[in-house]
């Protein structure tokens, strides 16, 4: 019988609870632990969501994005108080100031196990520029700091470990462990038929942000239209307004006016954008393991994505898609109309894509990774 351990679950974003860690969440909770989920400002939906799955929601207030001494000491402070007053056994924090501060503020208030997932890198590693060059050596300070005391760091890509490991931010000597990026619910996201030929059409799913790759996406739309006027470009997401790389709301509306792409804003279920795509596009600068990527695998769809960490994982180029070097539009436009002049392969390649995450990406085989490297399957 597992002993039941008090277990607190840190994000930055409180949808991210219920979407990236839904399940795993659910499997702690079904092994009788006691889970608290945190993030700030949680809409009802989601607390209910939480509820649903057994966990209980607390609020802790900190900003996400921007690295300011002052918000950043409060977060700490944020982090400690509610570490004293919950008292877990365990923590698992994930995106940046989660398992920087987190991990500090639950080694001062004394929490016996540590455990931090490396997400993605953010602009802070992939950005250019001096303010940028100067939070990046910030951010690994942090890290080295925090993750010194970590009983395990997860990551969702080989290269990001590599990159920890050479920059000595992880001892390592086991401390380390590779996972599948969240994984994806294969029950969730079933295979659906795939639209029409003749009504060819491209979809990203990302927040508005530079490092997303989305200008590159819509110069890549622009060129493809000029030659394929009748391909479907469709963009969805939300704007990230404090974070330095968010995509401005004055281009977007020019994108829109000149016709490029539809916007469908942010959707709070996917699953029938999905369902009306062709051909899923993904041009990020770098990823943990992109979700939406999983996503559209499971639902049978080909990738077009970058060859870069987190993204090469996901595409076998020539069998479910293929890969475009990063921050070229022009080799991105070249990739699309590859689609749009041998309609065909897309069944082959969708098929293919569907039995990659099935073998690679189960959310249950990579949650019982996660299980075991701490400890809580025995």
């Amino acid at each position: 019988m597992t002993e039941c351990r008090k277990i607190l679950v840190l994000g930055s974003h409180a949808r991210s609870l219920v979407d990236f860690r839904g399940r795993l969440l659910q499997s702690l909770v079904e092994r009788g632990h006691r889970v608290v989920a945190c993030a700030p400002d949680a809409p009802a939906p989601i607390v209910d969501a939480l509820a649903a799955l057994g966990a209980v929601y607390r609020d802790v207030s900190f900003e996400r994005a921007g690295m300011r001494p002052d918000q950043d000491l409060r977060a700490l402070g944020a982090f400690l108080a509610l570490f004293r007053e919950i008292r877990p056994d365990i923590i698992l924090g994930y995106t940046i100031k989660p398992v920087t501060y987190g991990l500090i503020a639950a080694r001062l208030a004394g929490v016996p196990q540590r455990f931090a997932m490396i997400t993605g890198l953010g602009y802070t590693f992939t950005g250019t520029g001096l303010r940028t060059q100067l939070a990046g050596a910030v951010a690994r300070q942090l890290y080295r700091l925090s993750l010194a005391g970590a009983d395990r760091v997860f990551f969702q890509n080989p290269d990001d470990q590599a990159l920890f490991e050479r920059l000595r931010l992880v001892r390592r000597s086991g401390q380390t462990v590779v996972i599948n990026g969240s994984g994806i619910d294969l029950e969730a996201f079933r295979p659906a038929p795939l639209p029409a030929q003749n009504t060819m059409s491209f979809l990203l799913i990302a927040r508005l942000l530079k490092d997303k790759g989305v200008r590159e996406y819509v110069e890549a739309a622009r060129q493809v239209r000029t030659r394929y006027p009748k391909a479907v470009f469709r963009l969805v997401g939300w704007y990230d307004r404090g974070n330095p790389a968010a995509i401005s709301e004055r281009d977007l509306r020019a994108w829109k006016a000149e016709g490029i792409v539809e916007y469908l804003g942010e959707l709070s279920d996917v699953r029938p954008v999905l369902a009306a795509t062709s051909v899923y596009v993904l041009p990020s600068y770098r990823e943990g393991t992109p979700r939406t990527v999983l996503e559209a695998m499971a639902m049978g769809r080909p990738v077009i994505t970058t060859d870069v960490p987190g993204c090469r994982e996901t595409v076998v180029p020539g069998a479910n898609g293929y890969m475009v070097p990063v921050r070229d539009a022009g080799a991105l436009a070249q990739a699309m109309e590859r689609f749009l002049v041998e309609p065909q392969i897309i069944h082959a390649m969708g098929r293919e894509s569907r039995r990659i995450a099935e073998e690679k990406y189960d959310v249950h085989r990579v949650n019982q990774v996660i299980v075991q490297a701490m400890g809580l399957d025995r």
